[in-house]
């Protein structure tokens, strides 16, 4: 089974493509300013991974299962590339590099740490599946639905992008169960060997009033990473992208450049 992919951008003599990963509960679609942006120069593949948007289910949502589709998708698209990850997104490659840093010359993560943390979403799940659906005919309709679950408008527009309002009941685009079923993982970091490590560029963009990457996190990264570098995008939050688009496209097309 391959990850559903959106390739975009011309190919560039000497440079691998960029592999995009996203976060829980998210698809491609939602780092598509930074794939538009690199995809002026660069071959771009935007991929949904399993378990989400039009990717295959699995019951199996390791860290273990999600760098093996990414290593697929690189291998078979010349066998390196550049590689950016948000999130669930950012675990799953930085877990990539560190066990098959053959395939990765550089990697950029967005907000997130190779450590475990305390938080779950599964109340997110618990909303998802109580929310009626039934008479929802467009987004409006949808959000009102979902609003009696999840107060904070922007979370409710975020996970009504994998609402599928086509289908007859309106369905998830998700595995609900299997990410249910796998958070304390998703949440954790597997227990890397002793002397792993990637050793190719690395570069970390933290949101400056996010608490995802704290000193335990530079910490880990610094051990695990040896050419990591951790860099503040002041004013933004967990979704920095979203939050700062044109600013954190830039510096992750430097970076990679």
């Amino acid at each position: 089974m391959s990850l559903n992919t959106t390739v975009s951008g011309p190919e560039t003599p000497g440079l691998p493509p960029v592999i995009v990963a996203h976060g829980l509960f998210g698809q491609g679609r939602n780092l598509g300013v930074i794939a538009r942006g690199l995809a002026e120069t660069r071959r771009v593949i935007a991929c949904d991974m399993r378990n989400h948007g039009d990717s295959f289910w699995d019951d199996d949502h390791s860290y273990d299962a999600l760098a093996g589709d990414l290593a697929a998708v690189i291998a078979a698209n010349g066998g390196e590339a550049d590689v950016v990850g948000h999130s669930m997104g950012g675990k799953a490659s930085m877990w990539l590099a560190l066990t098959h840093p053959g395939l990765v010359r550089r990697l950029a993560v967005l907000d997130i740490a190779p450590v475990a943390y305390r938080h779950s979403q599964a109340e997110l799940i618990d909303a998802m599946e109580q929310a009626d659906f039934t008479a929802s005919k467009t987004r409006s309709q949808a959000d009102m639905a979902l609003s009696e679950f999840v107060e904070d408008h922007s979370v409710r527009a975020f996970l009504l992008q994998s609402l599928d309002l086509k289908a007859d009941p309106p369905r998830w685009r998700m595995n609900l169960a299997a990410l249910r079923d796998q958070m304390p993982g998703l949440t954790g970091w597997p227990a890397a060997d002793h002397g792993m490590r990637f050793d190719g560029p690395m570069l970390v963009l933290a949101g400056g009033d996010s608490d995802y990457v704290d000193d335990a996190g530079r910490a880990a990264i610094a051990a695990l990473f040896p050419k990591g570098t951790v860099e503040t995008v002041g004013g933004t939050g967990h979704w920095l992208h979203a939050e700062k688009p044109a600013e954190v496209s830039a510096r992750i097309a430097a970076f990679l450049e």
